[in-house]
């Protein structure tokens, strides 16, 4: 098991805080985005930030987005707490638990949803984790879908004085992760105990950190719950916990151009968006077997359903 080097001494502010604003979607179900935001479109190639919860469901009540598409992304779901059962128009039928990742490849075209268990939905539960998506090259755009699910024992994990880490994507502190990536980035999740001192390495073009739970200090100013931190390149930095804290650290090379983004769709081409909302509309995703729901493009009607 590889160990989390010690910190330096001394470490820089951030260069930007964005503070994810929070969204009740119903049921006592809270989202809060990081990314895209006014102030930041992009750390590295990932281009949408979420924190799904935490919630505890009551019994009977559940987790329920039905299909909706994506083009030129790939979706990351990681989860702290709970369980999510995803469905593609590939077929995948595949739950994910904590500690798991879930690695969707967009490309030309796919259709998911992401819904509660029916056993879990029977007596309740809990959900807590945060979902990505990462703007694939401009030469993988159009790629075919694809989807791949990674076991937690799979993943390395360091240890140090009161840190635990699980390396999710690209490399960190000299442990890879086995998924596979399309461009240069890194992910991971970060368990602090009160004094912890966390490290975040210089050599990523593009670093940020996103506080999930708990409290930490960058050379002495205090962030809460929400903030996305985001420092400069080859800044010493170091994360700091005053009481027990859970986060999440991201970056990567920038992304090579600017991206164009529509709900749920992601392309270096403002056309290609436009051709996705018109393939939607009519129909020509491939559906998600097993549902017969689906989201309709912001802005139409919901569908007219019958008893």
């Amino acid at each position: 098991m590889t160990a989390v080097p010690e910190a330096a001494a001394s470490a820089a502010l951030p260069e930007q805080v964005v503070v994810a604003p929070t969204r009740d979607l119903g049921d006592g179900f809270s989202v809060r985005r990081a990314l895209p935001s006014a102030g930041r479109r992009m750390v590295g190639p990932f281009i949408f930030l979420d924190q799904m919860g935490p919630v505890r469901f009551e019994a009977g009540r559940g987790l329920d987005v039905r299909p909706h598409p994506h083009i030129g992304l790939a979706t990351v779901t990681y989860l702290f707490d709970g369980e999510i059962l995803h469905r593609d128009s590939l077929g995948t039928v595949q739950r994910i638990r904590p500690g798991e990742v879930n690695w969707m490849t967009a490309g030309r075209g796919i259709a998911h949803s992401e819904r509660t268990a029916p056993e879990t939905r029977r007596t309740g539960g809990a959900l807590c984790g945060i979902q990505l998506w990462v703007a694939l090259p401009k030469e993988h755009e159009e790629i075919a879908p694809a989807f791949a699910h990674t076991a937690a024992e799979a993943l390395p994990v360091l240890e140090g004085s009161c840190i635990s880490l699980r390396v999710v994507l690209g490399s960190l502190h000299g442990a890879t992760s086995p998924v596979q990536v399309l461009s240069e980035m890194f992910y991971a999740a970060a368990d602090l105990s009160p004094g912890a001192r966390l490290p975040l390495p210089p050599a990523h073009e593009e670093r940020a950190a996103y506080l999930v739970e708990g409290t930490v200090t960058v050379a002495g100013d205090r962030f809460a719950p929400g903030s996305l931190l985001l420092f400069r390149r080859g800044d010493e930095v170091v994360l700091e916990a005053e009481a027990a804290a859970r986060l999440v650290l991201l970056g990567g090379a920038a992304a090579d151009g600017p991206r164009h983004i529509f709900w749920n769709f992601v392309s270096s081409s403002r056309d290609r968006i436009e051709a996705a909302k018109a393939d939607w509309r009519a129909g020509r995703f491939a559906p998600v077997p097993g549902e017969t729901e689906f989201i309709p493009l912001p802005g139409d009607p919901e569908p007219v359903r019958y008893p």
